[in-house]
Parts: C-alpha cells; structure tokens; sequence
C-alpha cells in the first residue's frame, strides 16, 4: 500500500465509524429543513416500494444472472471511464451527470422492480466505495439520496411498461415494430420523472424548462445514455454476447463530453461561471459581426463596478469577499435578459453584453442591475457563524454600438470612461457614454 492510500485508509475508519456509530454527527442534519424532510421522504418510499414489490414479485434464476451480468457490465464500466470521469468533475461547474442510467435503465427493460433495486444499490455503492476520499467533499447521504431517486425514477419508467401491458426488452421484441413506442415512452418517463423528483432537493428560486431539464448538452447526453440502455437491453434479451459492444462508444461518449466540458470550462471564470475576458470578448466580437451586416443595428456594453469592495475583503476575508462575488454574479445574471451575455473581466469588475437594444432600455437594465445589488444581502458562514454582508453597491457605465465605437476595445473604453464618471460623481449609479457630462 502506497502512502497516499495508507492515508486515505487511516481517514476513512474514523468516518466509517462515526457514520455507523453517530447518527447525530450526519451533514444530513447540517442541511436546510426541508432538503432533510424531502431526503427522508425520498429514502422512505424508496425502502417501502422496494420491501412490498419484493414480497410480491417472485424472482426467478435466470433473472440473478441478468442482474449479476449488468452490475458487472456497470462497475467494470465505472472503472474503465475512472480517470475520464474525475477530470470531468473537476471541470465541471454543474452539477455531475453520471451515466450509471445505461445500466439502469436497461435494468428496468430486463429485471423485476426489487432487482432494479439491487442494480442501483450495488452501482452506487461501487462508484461511493472507489472514490471514498470524495466522500468529504461530497457527503454520504448525497449518494443514499441519488440511489433513491434513481430506484423511484427506475419504479417509474417500470410503471409505464406495466401500464402498457409490457414485461419489458423481451416482450417489446416480441411485439416487433409494436414494441418500439414501449420502450421509448418508458425512456421518456425515465427523463422525465428523473428531473422532477430531483428538483426540489436543489437549491432554486427561478423555475424554468432550462432549470428542470438542464441544457442542450446535458439532455442530449441523457438521451445517448437512455439509448445505450435500450440497446444493452436488447442485446441481452436476443444475444448476450454483443452486450459487449455497448461499451466502446460509451467510453467515446465520456471523452466527448470531458473535451466539450472543457472547451466550455476555458471561457468560463472559475470563480462566479460568468464569461471570462476571453469568452466574453469572442460574444462581444460575434455580435459586432453581426450588427455590422444589419442596418440600424444597436447594442450596448455595461461596466459594473462594486463600490468600496476592498472593505468587504479587510472586514470579512477573503472568503466572504468571494461568496459576495457569487452572489453579485447570481443578481447580475438574474436582472438581464436570457439571451444577454455577463463576464467577470476580473477583481470586482463585470461585463454585460446587451444585443438588439435602444439606449433607453440599456438604460433601464442598468438601473435594474445596480438597484438589485443594492438591495442584496449576503450570507456568509464564517468560523461556523452566519454573517450578513449588506449595504452593497455599485457604479455602472454605459456604452452604445456603433455611437461608441465598432470594435470591442472601443466599446469596454467607453463604458469604462463612464464608470469612473459615475465613480468621481458619487458612486451607486448609472452614467452612459450618450448622456455623460
């Protein structure tokens, strides 16, 4: 045993212990009250549909070899995508969308509900027991309660092929075309109910489709690991031994979503997962682009500097100075349109994009933006103590394309000439380039 695994082993026997031995030391009971309640809640139906379908399902021999065959499949797959899939968390600002659904969901086309159970116990305990040290980044009832969401999600897509008068992979190949629109609408119900159920364990204020279903990048790699179910199970209900074959593209898949994740990841600020300078000068330059080949086309460009920031750092720490960052972050991006672009240009600067405007609406989001981080409060957990950072505010300059200038470094000049105006004048306010004295 190396000395890193000697270490990782001497931390993890004291955590082993406390989890067993201590309930009452649990990060589950550190959580907001109704994350708890719905964790509970969750874990519970889970158990209680598991226990009542066991005792009334029989299970039948060759179903152990189906379940044997694809944990097997899924951890030897967990262990081959190993070191892809740290690099992927690493990078990853998002929350982590495993593809343990390849295995799961083929389970639901093969296996009885109390073995689909099994899977993704078995599935989720190897990926919790090979990554152990993560666990004190990421807490134990984090994993139970994935597992649970993942048997009801299960329990549900089996529900549908119950309701459709379907055993599963091997009746839907029975029924032939007939049984193409069954194993598709279970998929559906898996997406579907996987993202509902998950929903109020997420800390969230603003509802939207993008909230419940993610973007394009993680429906589309949900929707390739459901396919890839689909086929595995069609490979074990009618020749085994191409079960096989699922594996080399899956692997791709996870190269191919790590190299995208990272391209995203090099024009994103790894503080607030605003733009960055770059990624935020390429939207900039596009949308020059663009307006240059449409006549009468305007944009504008703001400067958003927080006022006396340095203060927040010498009273509170640095700590508490980015969480402020974040939240400011949060607040800019809730207060522009969806389709208009927001960069950390760094320190305690922002950047907005604003394409297709007129100068009195570049005007009006301004003072929406500057007005929201005035009334924002912050809370900070320093040193185990909540600490309210309030009374934030901020100086907001202006500019306009083409008034301003037709090249990128014209326009952040301008608006930027208009900050330190707005910051000579007094601080906590909006000037423009067009109205500046």
């Amino acid at each position: 045993m190396s000395m890193d695994d000697a270490n990782t082993a001497h931390r993890a026997v004291p955590r082993i212990r406390d989890l067993v031995c201590a309930p009452r030391h649990w990060v589950l009971w550190q959580q907001r009250a109704g994350l708890v309640a719905y964790c509970l809640l969750v874990e519970a139906v889970a158990v209680t549909v598991t226990v009542l379908t066991g005792l009334a399902t029989p299970v039948r021999l060759g179903s152990l070899v189906m379940l044997v065959a694809l944990a097997g499949m899924g951890i030897l797959h967990a262990e081959l995508s190993r070191q892809v899939e740290r690099l992927r968390r690493r990078v990853n600002a998002t929350p982590h969308i495993n593809m343990t659904s390849v295995w799961t969901f083929a389970g639901v086309l093969l296996l009885p509900r109390p073995l689909v159970a099994v899977l993704v116990a078995a599935l989720y305990a190897h990926l919790a027991l090979r990554s152990w040290y993560r666990l004190q980044r990421v807490p134990v009832f984090r994993t139970v309660f994935n597992a649970s969401l993942a048997m009801l999600t299960c329990y549900a897509a089996g529900g549908v092929l119950s309701a459709l008068g379907s055993d599963g992979m091997a009746d839907a190949v029975a029924r032939g075309w007939a049984g193409t629109p069954v194993v598709v609408a279970a998929g559906i119900t898996y997406f579907v109910v996987g993202a509902l159920i998950a929903l109020p364990g997420l800390t969230i204020t603003n509802f939207s489709l993008r909230v419940l279903f993610g973007n394009w990048m993680d429906n589309l790699l949900e929707a390739a690991t459901l396919c890839l179910g689909g086929l595995t199970a069609l490979a074990l209900a009618t020749e085994p031994g191409l079960v096989v074959l699922v594996l080399p593209p899956l692997l791709v898949l996870h190269r191919g979503v790590l190299i995208k994740q990272l391209e995203i990841a090099a024009t994103r600020d790894e503080k607030t997962g605003l733009f960055n300078t770059s990624g935020w000068h390429d939207l900039a330059s596009a949308e020059i682009a663009r307006a240059a080949r449409t006549t009468d086309s305007t944009f504008g460009v703001l400067m958003v500097d927080l006022d006396h920031f340095k203060r927040i750092n010498d009273s509170y720490g640095h700590l508490a100075g980015d969480a402020v960052l974040k939240a400011v972050a949060g607040t800019i991006t809730d207060a522009v349109r969806d389709y208009d672009s927001v960069g950390r240009f760094g320190g305690e600067e922002f950047v907005v994009l604003l394409p297709g405007i007129a100068h009195p609406d570049v005007l009006t989001i301004a003072e929406r933006i500057r007005a929201a981080i005035a009334a924002l409060v912050v809370n900070v957990p320093l040193d185990e103590v909540d600490t309210i950072v309030s009374g934030l505010s901020a100086s907001i300059g202006a500019s306009m394309y083409p008034a301003a200038g037709t090249a990128v470094e014209r326009l952040l000049h301008a608006a930027d000439t208009a900050l330190y105006q707005a910051k000579n004048s007094g601080r906590n306010k909006v000037v423009s380039t067009l109205n500046a004295a």
